[in-house]
């Protein structure tokens, strides 16, 4: 069946599964490092309490049937591994059946984690990796060509990523059709970047441009994904080039670089290989029927769990970033239909005095990502994912969504707790615990290039007020 598959698409396929699975090790590592003070036994949203009250149905993990550090540990550990060996070619070098083995047990370890993750795990990006992980587990290695089907499930994927994205944003804050969102979203995102403050002062006609380019990449460069080549690479292209820009201006985790991969699913590899000046594809057997088989029931599976994903881009109340299923096999994404216009960040801060006075001296806790110190230039961490500084973000927005989870930082923070501190960047007290704990809210706005020039600070930072009264041990709950 010689239109089953497309030797054309050999190079984007290999260059698509080797950024796929570098992705799926980034993915498990952030996992290995951040979840005993997150979701441990002694974390701050435990995964035992969360499976107790959660059935398997609705979140299917294999941390349902045991949990504990060490297993989970295991878990992530070895999903590293694992994605490092796809990564180094290691699908290639075995029978069709074992390469799409090693891509379902990455998908099954992921799932496992997230679907125990929690509020740490609500991010769009978690359900397009395991979206993209499940559909990877069809695409084959070097023993067959290129499947057509799931090529094109890769491209309906990207077409709901990009074209909701745009949908929510035209349906949401007025800004993004007054194309003066830009003005502020720079600066107000959850995590600038190192280039954030530069692209923050860009002149205010080059921000409607880029607010315009987006509506354009998001809503018409989509539906060129489905024309004929050359054309479907070139709006690749757009895409790619869209999203190393906001690769540039921030950090979104692997968001951006996944949609990357998404993209260079389409190209023509066939042209790309003599552009590059690389060999082209050697001959490949025909699929299996067994293989063409699991190919149609996909493709069967993505129709049918495609109608609520379809009926939500064409519904006025649309959803953002939402799974349908407990497996994210088909979901509906979307980001920042609505931009802040301002900035506010929560400080934390301890002191060693166990009777608060004026003269009291507090010493500030600093964070990896989250803008803390004025002085000190944002990082760039993408596209590995610091779930406790983007949650900070939201907290900042709305204290309440933080009610889980705040206090029980605060808890383990007044203990010296060694796995909640190496999510931090600095531990003012290395020596003893504080004896009390305070959170205050200030308004952040990046400095002019007057005051850059003046005070070397990146940021201006004025207290707004309280979010937290100082308090010790006894007065808050673990």
């Amino acid at each position: 069946m010689e239109w089953f598959t497309s030797s054309d698409y050999w190079l984007s396929r290999l260059v698509f599964q080797r950024g796929l699975a570098a992705l799926y090790v980034v993915a498990f590592l952030a996992a290995a490092l951040q979840f005993r003070a997150l979701i441990g036994e002694r974390g701050m949203l435990p995964v035992p309490r969360f499976t107790a009250r959660v059935p398997f149905r609705r979140a299917p993990s294999l941390f349902h049937w045991r949990y504990s550090d060490r297993l989970f540990a295991g878990c992530a550990w070895l999903g590293a591994a694992l994605a490092a060996a796809v990564a180094a070619g290691a699908a290639d070098a075995v029978p069709l059946p074992a390469a799409m083995g090693m891509w379902l047990v990455l998908w099954l370890l992921y799932l496992s984690i997230v679907n125990v993750g929690q509020l740490w795990y609500g991010f769009g990006w978690e359900s397009l990796l395991l979206e993209t992980g499940f559909l990877a587990v069809f695409l084959g290695n070097d023993e067959v060509g290129p499947p057509v089907l799931v090529l094109w499930l890769l491209r309906w994927l990207l077409f709901r990523l990009e074209f909701g994205a745009g949908l929510i944003k035209m349906r949401g804050d007025r800004c993004w059709r007054d194309l003066t969102c830009l003005y502020y979203h720079h600066e107000t995102q959850p995590m600038p970047g190192p280039l954030s403050w530069f692209f923050h002062r860009m002149p205010r006609p080059l921000h409607r441009v880029e607010a315009a380019a987006s509506h354009v990449t998001q809503l018409v460069v989509p539906f060129l994904l489905f024309t004929p080549q050359p054309v479907a690479s070139v709006a690749a292209g757009v895409i790619v080039v869209t999203q190393l820009w906001l690769v540039a201006s921030g950090n979104f985790s692997w968001l951006n670089w996944l949609t990357v991969l998404l993209a260079l699913s389409a190209v023509d590899g066939r042209r790309a290989a003599r552009v590059l000046g690389l060999p082209g594809p050697r001959d490949l057997a025909g699929p299996p029927v067994w293989y063409q088989v699991l190919v149609w029931a996909l493709l069967a599976l993505v129709a049918v769990l495609s109608y609520l994903p379809v009926r939500n881009l064409l519904s006025g109340g649309q959803l953002m970033n939402y799974s349908f299923t407990s497996l994210h096999l088909v979901n509906t994404y979307g980001a920042f239909g609505s931009v802040t216009r301002s900035r506010q960040e929560i400080v934390i801060e301890g002191t060693t005095d166990p009777v608060v006075t004026p003269a009291t001296v507090w010493r500030e806790y600093e964070f990896k990502g989250k803008p803390g110190d004025v002085r000190r230039r944002p990082r760039q961490y993408a596209p590995y994912h610091l779930r406790l500084d983007w949650l900070m973000w939201f907290a900042a927005l709305s204290p309440g969504y933080a009610r889980p989870w705040f206090e029980p930082l605060v808890a383990r923070l007044l203990v010296n707790d060694r796995d909640t501190l190496r999510l931090l960047r600095t531990n003012p007290f290395p020596d003893a615990p504080p004896a009390r704990v305070r959170a205050r809210l200030h308004l952040y706005r990046f400095t002019t290039r007057q005051e850059r020039r003046a005070t070397g600070a990146w940021w201006h930072r004025t207290p707004v007020g309280e979010l937290l009264p100082p308090v010790g041990p006894e007065q808050v709950r673990r």
